[in-house]
């Protein structure tokens, strides 16, 4: 049992270069035709950004506005961003990572070809635009006149939780789409529900009064990733100082990824058949 579940993280590691190869050719051709090419993948989150800061700092009266702001000391601007750097490559991962076995359909076709490796392909592809943002983040953090800390390292880890828990959510889903297309509608619906309900634009203190549903609202794996994005950033805390939170996210994250393991493995035989 211990093997089988072991196979999959082996051929992900034998492949590593040909990973590495094939994610920047699906970086540089993603927009490759376009006049201004690779610009666009940066241009739309950071125009996200600003329209909800612009709304929600500056429009939203300021009643309304304190339920975003609840308990948040750092500049709202920086605290959002915080949120919608991780939030952004979650959405556009799960998508591509979903999306990866159709898109590289005449691969999964060659019998030769490891097919496990393509999710993860399409992963490290959109973390090449994430490390953008996290960039642009820091100028931002920089330019409020925040000084470097110990603690931004943590960016890092919080990166690569992230990237687990999509790598491991997306062997689920990229095996299952194949027959039912309908998963598609439902994980962008999800999106929607998810932006809210992490909390990405208002702050959970502001439940500090129903400690259920603040309770409930935490077991979202993502909400531990986010909080740790600003944690780093702002809340000078080290993600061990929450052992409770990094054991249930982690624990999460490899069942889900023995389960997704499981599923991709029993459905990969009748993958070309469909395709």
């Amino acid at each position: 049992m211990m093997k089988k579940l072991l196979l999959l993280p082996a051929e992900l590691w034998q492949s590593r270069r040909l990973i590495w190869k094939l994610a920047k050719n699906d970086f540089k051709n993603r927009y490759a035709g376009s006049y201004f090419g690779r610009i666009w993948a940066f241009t739309q989150p950071v125009v996200t950004v600003l329209l909800y800061w612009f709304v929600f700092g500056h429009i939203m009266m300021a009643d309304k506005k304190e339920i975003l702001t609840a308990g948040v000391e750092a500049p709202y601007v920086l605290w959002l961003t915080a949120g919608l750097v991780p939030w952004f490559y979650f959405s556009e991962a799960i998508n591509n990572g979903t999306t990866s076995l159709i898109e590289y359909s005449y691969l999964v076709k060659k019998v030769v070809f490891k097919i496990s490796i393509i999710p993860i392909v399409k992963l490290i592809a959109a973390l090449f635009t994430h490390l953008f943002f996290v960039c642009f983040m820091l100028l931002l953090y920089f330019l409020y006149g925040y000084k470097p800390e110990v603690y931004l390292i943590q960016l890092l880890y919080y990166t690569f939780c992230m990237f687990m828990l999509v790598l491991a959510l997306s062997y689920s889903t990229c095996a299952v789409v194949i027959f039912f297309r309908d998963l598609l509608q439902i994980i962008n619906i999800g999106l929607q529900v998810g932006m809210w309900a992490t909390p990405i634009l208002w702050n959970i203190s502001y439940l500090d009064g129903n400690p259920l549903l603040q309770s409930i609202l935490r077991c979202n794996p993502i909400f531990y990733i986010v909080n740790g994005y600003r944690n780093a950033m702002f809340g000078r805390t080290w993600f061990w100082e929450e052992p409770g939170a990094t054991a249930g996210f982690w624990v999460f994250t490899v069942v889900l990824f023995m389960v997704g393991a499981h599923i991709f493995r029993r459905l990969k035989v009748h993958f070309a058949d469909v395709l």
